[in-house]
């Protein structure tokens, strides 16, 4: 590898956190707003009578501090309360053309959408409309298909409970349950295979249980970019010597040391703790076989224990009473040899034996794991071997231990919980016809993958976006593209100006809502909005900075405009009643789901409440009302993902980065500053192609099927420290390379994080 790096690429060896995160706060605060109003609001994020910060989903300590945010947090709240504005003036500048010419980092960087707009194709500019004239066209778009089947609702999870449980009950009146959901791009494959392994699609630990415990494991995550807050749990265990044993492709920064910004002595002494005990980069692609290695490594460890005449390494009385369908998984691993778990894992059977070791000798251990599990074609699979793997020593249901998804959006599991999804449970229709005098259609509905094809197919027509970034947050973005540009109507409900919003169709609508940290009063004054985090804790939310403009509206008043004027009086629903005070919201919400019975009550206690997980107390909501060992067979796809000449790409997030939203050009972690137009690829696999750091590379997909071409030309090589037969590109971006229909076939979970490609040398311009 020559001396000399690409422009932009530079060694960054500090830790996580410390102050690099400080420095890089005071950046975001500079460049976005008044510094010391950035200040006040931030002191106001995560606190019990505050907002809850847009940002990711973990949950807020029982006690909480003056300073409950992190370095993305940060950004995420200052990228929300900026002094920036989006108005008519704006877009009378610059041309929808002109704007799809801007980077995705500029686009949202101009701040604060403030009026209605509408898209004029003979001006190609959005042009300034009246919010009852708004909520009219949407109506009769919508009434005019033949079918509410043809229209296709998105949510995004920033939203909260109320605007969802509205959004939901607008569709559901309309008569459809074409609900495309954040949710299915990240943690779909937990909501459909946890649910058969244990009964609930939700993690069953709280926050305390961290203390606890006596090991955690971390698969297919990065917390120090994607849920920074976690790195003060992780830090505190660290520190108390818990072994934190950590299965990814690349050696994340925040995994391996930290800084913690509230801890004045490393912060005094430039120190900082590590967090990995050992961290094993597993191949992209390889968590199937991985887990499985694990599991024999158990079970062979178990019959050494019973061969020396003691009771064995499993939890038997556990096992016995609680769970069923042991001896097939056993069968299906004892069938699977460790030369082909090593090769498909990367991981040599001496690392995945010793990791065994430490769970055996831990007796309550906790998962944790990201979107490295989930975002594969064998994805629910991924997560039911996991759950095996705790449920083999009774790790779930018990004081420190369990299993914990990291969500991503705060409030993306709330959104779920309250009635956004594409598959209607019978207790769900129950509910709204009582609540509401009606029964929706039972009938399922599309996902985000199903929605997608259905608008390009035609047989879809409208699309109403509250929130997101849909189009560039989904694979396959010209399929993708060109779908959304043939929408007779297009809605999108947001805080700021996105590339999704230029994909402007027969009638385009941009409809600008409250953020997080904005005062939302209506006519019974102040209103509060609630939230519920990854681990079931369901709090309040109120923001206190005046909105950015008279005209925004919040979500739960921009649903019931829109349900008014679709709807007229259908079934003689109480929007206004709803929208007045939204309390009365919390009230149907709770006659819906009875969890949330006492509602309004028990989210005014400070810290609010915990919604029921039966798996946290060993009530096995299944259909055999017992833990079920699940088997995957084989160790990944067949067919193009096991070519010899396959590299397997996975998708990353950049440190300035949360979703699709770009806060800037740099990814400090990865000493990457000022660019996103790279691929990581260890420097063997480089040199096996003809190729060097710096050489000009062309990514494309071997998956296709439609015979069309999939990827990306021109990207910078960057040699790092990943397994072979592994490449690392930035999302969105790189969703060029990922065809459609290279998803999970069970939860429709797209392989953002495991997709088999071909790497070649770039044509000279």
């Amino acid at each position: 590898m020559s001396s000399k790096r690409p422009i932009g690429i530079k060694a960054y060896d500090a830790p996580a956190g410390g102050w690099g995160a400080l420095r890089a706060v005071a950046k975001t605060l500079a460049s976005q707003q008044i510094v010391a109003q950035g200040s006040a609001t931030l002191r106001r994020a995560n606190q019990p009578d505050g907002f809850d910060c847009p940002g990711c989903a973990w949950p807020d300590p029982r006690h909480a501090s003056s300073f409950e945010f992190c370095e993305n947090g940060a950004k995420a709240i200052t990228w929300e309360s900026t002094a920036k504005r989006v108005g008519p003036e704006f877009f009378h500048q610059h041309s929808v053309s002109e704007l799809w010419t801007w980077s995705d980092h500029k686009l949202e960087d101009q701040g604060r959408l403030t009026q209605p707009m509408i898209y004029d194709s003979t001006l190609d500019r959005y042009q300034p409309i009246g919010w009852d004239e708004a909520f009219t066209r949407i109506g009769e778009g919508l009434n005019a298909l033949e079918s509410p089947h043809q229209a296709e609702f998105y949510t995004s999870g920033r939203a909260s409970n109320e605007a969802a449980f509205l959004f939901q009950l607008f569709v559901r009146a309309y008569g459809t349950n074409n609900f495309p959901d954040c949710s299915n791009m990240c943690h779909e494959a937990t909501s459909v295979g946890l649910p058969q392994s244990i009964g609930v699609g939700k993690g069953t630990v709280l926050l305390e249980d961290f203390d606890a415990c006596d090991a955690i494991f971390s698969f297919g995550h990065n917390p120090g970019t994607n849920h920074p807050r976690m790195m003060a749990t992780l830090h505190d265990q660290a520190r108390r010597g818990v072994p934190i044993i950590v299965f990814n492709p690349l050696k994340e920064r925040a995994l391996e040391k930290f800084a913690s910004p509230q801890n004045p002595v490393e912060m005094a002494t430039l120190s900082s703790t590590p967090i990995a005990s050992a961290y094993h980069q597993v191949k992209a692609g390889g968590d199937l076989a991985a887990l499985k290695g694990l599991m024999k490594a158990v079970f062979e460890r178990d019959d050494e224990s019973l061969a020396r005449g003691e009771d064995g390494v499993l939890d038997r009385a556990f096992l016995a009473e609680h769970t069923l369908g042991l001896e097939t998984v056993r069968q299906d691993i004892d069938a699977t040899a460790w030369a082909e778990i090593e090769d498909v894992s990367g991981l040599s059977r001496e690392a995945l034996t010793s990791a065994a070791d430490i769970y055996i000798k831990a007796k309550n251990v906790i998962a944790c794991y990201g979107m490295g599990i989930t975002q594969h074609a064998h994805g629910t699979e991924n997560v039911q071997q996991l759950a095996n793997f705790l449920l083999l020593r009774g790790n779930i249901g018990r004081k420190g231990a369990g299993i914990c998804p990291l969500r991503g959006h705060s409030n993306v599991q709330g959104d779920r919980t309250v009635g956004i999804t594409e598959i209607p449970t019978e207790a769900l229709l129950t509910g709204m016809e009582k609540a509401f005098g009606f029964r929706p259609t039972g009938e399922k509905g599309h996902n985000a993958v199903e929605a997608v094809d259905a608008i390009h197919a035609g047989s879809a027509k409208a699309l109403i976006c509250l929130g997101g970034n849909l189009a560039v947050a989904m694979p396959d973005t010209d399929y993708t593209f060109e779908a959304m540009r043939k929408l007779d109507l297009s809605v999108h409900i947001a805080t700021k100006l996105n590339r999704s919003h230029l994909l402007t169709g027969k009638t385009t609508l941009l409809l600008p809502c409250f953020g997080r940290t904005d005062l939302d009063v209506q006519a019974s004054g102040p209103q509060s909005v609630t939230v519920e985090d990854s681990m079931s804790m369901v709090h309040a939310s109120r923001g206190f900075l005046n909105p950015p403009g008279p005209l925004l509206r919040s979500e739960p008043a921009i649903v019931i405009g829109m349900a008014k004027a679709t709807l007229g009086d259908r079934y003689g629903i109480d929007w206004d009643g709803m929208l007045e005070n939204y309390d009365r919201i919390r009230d149907k919400i709770e006659i819906v789901f009875p969890d949330f019975a006492g509602y309004n009550a028990r989210v005014r206690v400070k810290g609010g409440f915990r919604l029921t997980v039966g798996a946290s107390d060993r009530v096995w909501n299944t259909s055999t009302g017992k833990a079920m060992f699940l088997v995957a067979r084989g160790l990944q796809e067949d067919g193009e993902r096991l070519a010899d000449d396959a590299l397997v790409l996975t998708t990353l997030r950049a440190h300035d980065q949360y979703n699709t939203t770009i806060y800037g050009m740099d990814d400090r972690y990865r000493g990457v500053f000022g660019r996103r137009d790279i691929v990581f690829m260890n420097a063997e696999d480089l040199a096996e192609r003809g190729l060097a750091e710096g050489d000009r590379i062309d990514v494309r997909s071997l998956v296709s099927g439609d015979g069309r071409a999939r990827g990306v030309e021109g990207y910078t090589a960057v040699a790092y420290d990943l397994p072979r037969g592994t490449i690392a590109g930035y999302y969105p971006e790189m969703n060029a390379v990922i065809a459609m229909a290279d998803h999970d076939k069970r939860s429709g979970t797209p392989a953002y994080k495991g997709v088999p490609v071909k790497v070649s040398a770039s044509n000279p311009a």
